[in-house]
Parts: structure tokens; sequence; C-alpha cells
């Protein structure tokens, strides 16, 4: 599933293409996508102008003409594509935006998991998975305390925690390892456990990480490109995910994956050390 760099890099090919161009007919071949109610879709966006691409955590905001906002997840293999409306369709192309300049956004997805909601600009915070997101990384909210105070509520496997949508936006699985492999912390380490100095560096590789990972264009693992059809650079800085059975960068031990919150997680056993418990 795309996570934040990869979510910001699509909105950023998006922003360079559609902003000022004006629907003229939207069509569907699974209508689901779209909300279930494609004849209503359709009346609600034709007509209208794309004046602005946002992001809040791995959701892409269309804003449109008129205070409408649709709210866009790509969610594992959805992808945008922007280009002449004569271009060859391609397999799984699903919903086809085409634009009064004779221009097409298309959107592709294999397994059809993708959503578009439409709703009043300002409502979109009311839209499930939107309405309890906690703070964008790159937030003034996002603080060294906010994250400190976070934790100490919770006593799950940080690697879980930084998988909560609601704790931080946008951290995914490839993400969460890294980080945790920069602040030198066991995914399994209780979160209310972490030490304030731990705790700081993990604050600063998250918003390091991510920024490095934008960057380069995001993460190609299995089959993310932009909305320019480009893939992503970032897996070539990788230090832990999908590196098993190979030597850590900093120490030379071997790299090992095991399961925490029902995800694959990468670590060396021997920066990142699980503390401990104290003797009764």
């Amino acid at each position: 599933m795309p996570e934040l760099p990869e979510v910001e890099t699509v909105r950023r090919g998006l922003a360079d293409t559609v902003i000022g161009r004006t629907v003229r007919s939207v069509s569907s071949d699974w209508p689901k996508i779209v909300g279930g109610d494609l004849a209503a879709f359709q009346a609600a966006v034709t007509g209208r102008t794309i004046t602005g691409v946002d992001r809040r955590g791995k959701y892409l905001l269309f804003r449109f003409s008129g205070d409408r906002t649709m709210v866009s997840h790509l969610r594992m293999e959805g992808k945008y594509a922007y280009g002449a409306a004569n271009a060859p369709k391609e397999r799984f192309t699903h919903v086809i935006f085409t634009f009064t300049d004779g221009s097409q956004l298309r959107y592709r997805d294999m397994r059809k998991f993708g959503r578009m909601t439409l709703v009043p600009t300002g409502a979109e915070n009311q839209v499930h998975g939107l309405r309890d997101l906690g703070p964008e990384p790159f937030s003034p909210e996002f603080t060294v305390n906010y994250l400190k105070q976070a934790l100490a509520k919770r006593h799950a496997a940080i690697k879980g925690i930084l998988l909560n949508q609601t704790v931080v936006a946008g951290l995914g699985n490839i993400y969460a390892d890294e980080v945790l492999w920069l602040a030198r912390i066991h995914p399994l380490t209780p979160a209310d456990e972490i030490s304030a100095v731990k705790i700081r560096r993990l604050h600063d590789a998250i918003i390091a990480e991510l920024q490095q990972a934008i960057a380069a264009h995001g993460t190609t693992v299995h089959s993310f490109v932009g909305a320019d059809g480009q893939t992503g650079d970032f897996q070539n800085a990788l230090h832990v995910y999908d590196r098993e059975g190979q030597p850590c960068e900093r120490c030379g031990t071997m790299i090992v994956k095991i399961r925490v919150a029902g995800r694959g997680t990468h670590f060396c056993p021997h920066c990142q050390k699980l503390p401990q418990k104290k003797a009764d």
C-alpha cells in the first residue's frame, strides 16, 4: 500500500497536470470505486474545475470548484495517469475523467479496492479513515512532546503503534521498519517503555526519512508508479525493509524478519535490542 511519500509523489504529479482543468465527463466500469452510484457521481463533478490537489496522510484530496472535494484512497494498487484521450487504455482502468480540453485522467486499480468519495469542502475530515487521523509528520503539531505523550498511553509494541494512523498519519510497513532501525528501537519494544532519548531520535528519524523518500519520489517495491508513470528510487536507500538475511549497514549482523501486529517486520537484532524486563 502506498505510504505518505508515495502519495505525496502522486499528489505533486497530479498538481502539475490536472489543476485548472474542467471535467467534461466521467466514465467507469466499476461504480463501487466512486461510491456505487455512478450517475450521481457524474452529475456532481461534471462541469467542475479542479482547483487544487492536497494530501492528508495517505489520502488525496481533489479540490473542485463549487466547494466540492473528492477524497481518494489508492489502497493497495490504485494509480492515476494523465494523458491524451486517444492513448491506448491500459488494463484495469476503471475510472476515466475526460476534461474539456480533450485530455484525460485515468484511474487504474487491479484489485478495485480504491475509493473516491465526494463531499462538501471542509467536510472531508468526517470521511471514514480521515476523521481520526493523527498529525502530519511535517506539521507543527507533531512535536517530540506530542510523540512522548502519545507513546506513554500505549503499552503495545512500537511497530504496531507506528502503523496506527491515529498516532501519526502516513507511516506504513516500509517506513515503520526504517525509522525504527534509524532510532535503534526493537520493533517489539512496548511503546510506553521507550526512553526520552530514543523518542526524540524516533521523532527526528520519521521526519528525515519521509523527507528523503519524497525527494526520491517514493519507494517502488512492487508496483508503485507516480502520476507521470515514473517509479520511485528510494528502494535503493532502504536499510532493513526486505533485506532479510543481508548484513546490517551499521554492524554487519544479518537482518531478520518477524511478524509484529500482523505485518512482516525487518530489524537488526544487534542494533535494535529488546529491553530486558527488570526482575521483581
